[in-house]
């Protein structure tokens, strides 16, 4: 077991209440367990949810508050949580026991180290592994680090926590690239130690995908000097040592076409590649709306 760091677990809960015990009891269970378990009821209007929540019997905290979004529901958890490390955690996905203790002896066994994370278990509607690494270059492009990181509150507090405009979802990924962009690394556990529920009534399946493109612009308009030609040529050869899903060689063409092609036809091709691809299939049950 990792030292005596203190480590809080944040669960956003929209009409969610379906599986929340296991993910509950899945940070109850960990060799390293936290010293809080959060749920952020963000203004839930299922009564089945509702009653489930009043009458929860496992050791969880319930905050109320009126709909924010996700984004803005993981804000609150991480302003309320009183542990060193804060991990977030969907209402419909679990952990196995040594998460925790895993993540938190990543970082605290490597100075350059900031956050950690573990690859995917996919669960319901799909199966198999799904390996993820850290590199910052592919992350511009596509959003390879699961929502689930396990890092300081401090950076949080620092970079000033989740975009609350994101309320179609990428929040995670917009997040993720404020991290690379301040200097702050992760690393993955190779081996998966998160359950990923995929299910096709889902905010990322029914919302997000199908906003990719204008959600990516978003997120490139908020961060542009990320996307200079200058700047992308540095972090390619910055981070092309470092393991990746695909060549970074890629990611080149996919900016050309970006920039060459008129902003609809963009998102045609965009929506063309994602029913092609495998990942497309990885559909995210969320009740988020």
């Amino acid at each position: 077991m990792t030292g005596g760091a203190t480590v809080s677990v944040i669960i956003p809960c929209y009409n969610g209440h379906a599986y929340l015990d296991q993910a509950i009891r899945s940070a109850l269970n960990q060799t390293h367990p936290p010293i809080e378990i959060l749920i952020v009821d963000d203004g839930s209007d299922n009564p089945e949810t509702i009653t489930h929540l009043d009458n929860l019997s496992l050791d969880a905290r319930v905050i109320r508050q009126k709909n924010k979004g996700l984004p803005g529901a993981r804000n609150t958890g991480f302003r309320e949580a009183r542990g060193e490390y804060v991990l977030p955690l969907d209402c419909d996905d679990w952990l196995e026991p040594e998460f925790i203790e895993k993540t938190l002896q990543i970082i605290e066994s490597d100075d350059q180290i900031d956050f950690a994370f573990s690859w995917l278990s996919l669960e319901a509607e799909s199966k198999g592994v799904l390996p993820k690494h850290y590199n910052f270059f592919e992350q511009l492009f596509l959003n390879q680090l699961p929502y689930c990181l396990l890092q300081p509150k401090r950076l949080w507090q620092e970079l000033g926590g989740y975009d609350e405009n994101m309320r179609h979802g990428y929040e995670d990924w917009e997040w993720n690239i404020r991290l690379g962009k301040s200097g702050y690394h992760g690393k993955a556990a190779c081996e998966p130690l998160f359950h990923y529920r995929v299910q096709s009534t889902a905010m990322l399946a029914s919302i997000s995908r199908n906003k990719h493109v204008d959600l990516w612009m978003f997120i490139r308009q908020k961060h542009p000097e990320l996307y200079s030609l200058t700047s992308l040529k540095k972090l390619w050869f910055q981070w092309r040592p470092s393991k990746s899903t695909r060549s970074l060689w890629l990611y080149f063409g996919w900016e050309a076409i970006y920039r060459a092609l008129p902003q609809q036809i963009f998102r045609k091709v965009v929506a063309i590649l994602f029913s092609r691809s495998h990942s497309s299939k990885f559909r995210k049950d969320g009740s988020y709306q």
